[in-house]
């Protein structure tokens, strides 16, 4: 392994670390120490590679924001129609747990951190514009009923993320089959559909 790759391997592992850190202590919380500590390295060698606490951060977002978009990638690549693909998204977009921390907590440091107001647009614009497009093409097959598919995604997008957060900070305010339901209910309105489609 070169020198150069052996690098990109050591920083792909920081990230990581960086992401599993910041989902257990959150980001206003987490230090350099705690990364390299998780990691098994010198503070030194983070510094080496972030230069900043705050570049730390925002790069350790953003990778768990790369992760995210290549799995939406990779359903907007497929060969399946759009309902399939919707379908698909839906499920996506469901809170898993530990992840959702980090993307809540990442949307209230957006208030305060320019970097990571950035990273977190791109992932929100990302999802409606990639949900708007696979509505445009459901209208365009007659699949879908729907006079504004940028609209609808907005609107759908808006209710996944309220639900989201509900899901993933309240115990037991809703179940994940509530929010299943919810999200396919509404799906169902905006595009002239039988929510039992969308299961």
């Amino acid at each position: 392994m070169t020198r150069r790759a052996a690098a990109d391997v050591r920083l792909d592992s920081l990230l990581r670390t960086a992401c599993d850190v910041i989902v257990e202590r959150g980001l206003a919380n987490t230090r350099t120490a705690d990364v390299a500590a998780a990691a098994g390295v010198s503070q030194a060698l983070v510094f080496y590679h972030f230069a900043t606490k705050e570049r730390l951060l925002a790069q350790a977002f953003a990778y768990a924001v790369e992760q995210e978009l290549s799995r939406l990638d990779a359903v907007l690549r497929s060969a399946t129609p759009p309902l399939t693909k919707l379908r698909r998204i839906l499920r996506l977009y469901t809170p898993t747990g530990r992840p959702w921390a980090m993307w809540i907590d990442g949307w209230a440091e957006s208030l305060r951190t320019p970097e990571l107001e950035k990273v977190c647009r791109r992932l929100d614009l990302r999802w409606r514009q990639d949900l708007a497009a696979v509505i445009s093409a459901g209208v365009d097959d007659g699949t879908f009923d729907c006079a504004d598919p940028a609209g609808a995604a907005w609107r759908i997008n808006a209710v996944m993320d309220g639900l989201a957060v509900q899901l993933a900070v309240h115990e037991r305010v809703i179940s994940r089959r509530q929010f299943g339901e919810w999200i396919r209910l509404v799906t169902a309105r905006e595009l002239g559909l039988d929510p039992a489609q969308l299961v």
